[in-house]
């Protein structure tokens, strides 16, 4: 069974995807983030308590990369996606933003391959 990243990766993660939630994605209160065989779990927690589930994240040993899949309400499941930059894998802000703006919008009008070219440079 593949193995979750350290605690301290994982504290990483959590307070990377809240300070960019922040940032980009204002109408968000918070991001959750669990964990569960060597996956990160991403919901956005909305106005009125709403829990949205946006994303799983595939660790791939390195802080700064990881895997992709959206999840689908259709089917409750996660599927391996490409990001934007159309990668597979990829930082923890672009495939947040991948998810939300799927899922809630993009509030600021920026384009997604605004993010993609964001997130290539960084």
């Amino acid at each position: 069974m593949p193995k979750n990243p350290p605690e301290s990766m994982q504290h990483h993660l959590r307070q990377r995807l809240n300070n960019h939630a922040r940032e980009r994605w204002p109408h968000v209160n918070a991001v959750t983030v669990r964990f569960r065989a060597g996956f990160a779990y991403v919901a956005a927690e909305l106005p009125g308590g709403e829990s949205l589930p946006l994303c799983r994240l595939r660790f791939t040993g390195v802080l700064h990369t990881w895997g992709f899949a959206l999840y689908l309400a259709s089917s409750d499941s996660y599927k391996d996606n490409i990001l934007p930059s159309g990668l597979p894998a990829g930082s923890p802000d672009e495939a947040l933003d991948c998810a939300c703006a799927l899922y809630l919008g993009d509030p600021t009008g920026r384009s997604l391959s605004d993010t993609a070219a964001r997130t290539t440079r960084a």
